[in-house]
């Protein structure tokens, strides 16, 4: 169900250049959010801005109209060369720099101004050709951006605008020296128009936006950090082994349009993803261990509603606008504060309506006080209901979540992956993520009396027995070695 989250303030009614409008229109922009009613007719004035708005209000086109009006008003620099940036944007993250250029070349397709997108994880060569072919506003996040310009393939020396997003997250991820660095080698802060935008403006944030800002207007469309009004929270309280079957049982009673499972370790993410591949339910994975085609190519999937689950660390927490997510699950409860807020707002976007579930297991419940704390208010507790830890007993034709929940389409056979056990099995399991051993659902016992797990006699679909091994004899070169122990055998 969705909202009324605009204001009555039309884009029209702004003075934006006239090929911004055209932008707006494309993309079927007519009502300002309320940060964008705020912003904007501040920074059109070329004023310096610091707004805190809940995640999923629109920033990212408040700050992307703001820059870009800003330049197409400037004269023309008749000695700028082709390397000369004229406006550096700042992501913390690969896919926030990603989504911010895809939402740039839509607005900005009828300005001429030209786009660039710099981050890591990818090859040089074509973000080189970018710059070497010049570009007007440069998106990217800090580190590759400090590599590529240690190469002297763009000059900050003429830039005009300046602007930081998720400045909270980049004291997180340990970027603010490598900001510092980039906002020294651009022209003083008075010659330069600067914005910051962010889910949460804490002291540290501030005094970065005092010290490299002139002056900025804050605005904060909330005095208390709050989350979104259309969130349904709720919170459970079960033992670290008991997570695993609380999660599938949920998805399968909730059947989600689209779920993200927050997890706070790799390790932990790829416990549930390979819980997930051993029941045959498609998700996909989004971490820092992950290639970065691999993370594009799974959140392109998600978006696009070929995969209904994706497993993530806090990577996928900001930012990011994916629409249509039903459900946040907090497998773990955040350890920073700040990072639940960001969490459970992936829902509930735009108006939208969604569900935020979290898990206080005895690991990691320590956290919910801070939470609490900075939300202004208390979550929900519930109690476990028996149907939240029944046993799951699936068979070898049918998904485990159930058909009716995930349909896995045949022109997909690369989002299941084929149980590798043999048909005749009646044994199935699901793996705890956290205890580190097997729940066995049919035909099979466990003694762990005397430490040894013994599970249903698998001697049939084993081999008699092993082929005999190869050898073959390594010649190499003579040496005191093998003139005193002979010919070293070779296992083929």
């Amino acid at each position: 169900m969705k909202k009324n989250y605009l204001t009555d303030k039309k884009f029209g009614d702004f003075e934006l250049d006239e090929s911004l409008q055209s932008g707006l229109n494309d993309a079927g922009f007519e009502f300002c959010t309320p940060i964008q009613a705020a912003t904007l007719p501040i920074a059109l004035e070329g004023k310096d801005v610091a707004g805190q708005a809940q995640t999923g209000t629109g920033k990212t086109i408040a700050f992307l109209l703001a820059c870009s009006d800003y330049l197409l008003r400037q004269p023309i620099d008749t000695e700028r060369r082709t390397k000369d940036v004229l406006a550096l944007i700042l992501a913390p993250t690969r896919e926030l720099a990603i989504q911010i250029h895809q939402d740039a070349e839509i607005l900005l397709k009828h300005t001429g101004l030209r786009v660039g997108l710099i981050y890591g994880g990818t090859k040089y060569d074509a973000q080189k050709a970018q710059l070497e072919s010049g570009v007007e506003l440069l998106i990217g996040t800090p580190g590759r951006l400090i590599d590529l310009f240690n190469q002297r393939l763009f000059s900050l020396k003429r830039a005009q605008v300046l602007v930081i997003d998720e400045a909270d997250r980049m004291f997180d991820m340990g970027f603010i020296q490598d900001i510092r660095f980039l906002i020294r080698r651009m022209p003083p802060v008075a010659d330069r128009l600067n914005l910051l935008y962010s889910a949460t403006l804490s002291y540290r944030v501030m005094e970065l936006a005092y010290e490299h800002m002139n002056d900025p207007c804050e605005i904060k469309m909330d005095d208390q950090i709050q989350v979104a009004s259309g969130i349904r929270e709720q919170c459970y309280c079960p033992a670290t082994e008991e997570k695993s079957l609380l999660l599938m049982n949920m998805l399968k009673r909730f059947a989600p349009t689209r779920a993200l499972v927050f997890a706070n370790t790799r390790v932990t993410v790829d416990k549930i993803s390979r819980l997930f591949k051993k029941n045959r339910i498609p998700h996909g994975i989004l971490a820092g261990h992950v290639s970065q085609i691999s993370r594009e190519k799974e959140l392109e999937r998600f978006k696009q509603g070929k995969t209904r689950i994706l497993v993530a660390t806090d990577v996928a927490a900001r930012g990011l606008h994916i629409p249509e997510v039903s459900h946040v699950f907090n497998y773990d409860l955040p350890q920073d504060s700040e990072s639940y807020v960001h969490r459970v707002g992936r829902t509930a976007r735009a108006g939208f309506e969604g569900m935020a579930i979290s898990f206080l297991c005895d690991k990691y419940a320590f956290a919910i006080e801070g939470i609490e704390t900075l939300v202004d208010h208390a979550l929900p507790k519930h109690e476990i209901e028996p149907w939240m830890l029944e046993s799951f007993e699936s068979s070898p034709d049918a998904d485990l979540i159930g058909a009716e929940v995930f349909e896995c389409s045949e022109s997909d056979p690369d989002t299941i992956e084929e149980d590798s056990a043999s048909p005749e099995m009646t044994t199935q399991s699901i793996d705890h993520p956290d205890s580190g051993q097997e729940t066995e659902q049919a035909g099979a016992s466990t003694d762990q009396s005397a430490g040894e797990i013994q599970t249903s006699d698998l001697s049939e679909s084993r081999p008699k027995s092993r082929p005999p091994l190869e050898f073959e004899i390594f010649k190499g070169p003579k040496s005191r070695f093998s003139k005193r122990f002979g010919e070293v055998p070779m296992i083929g």
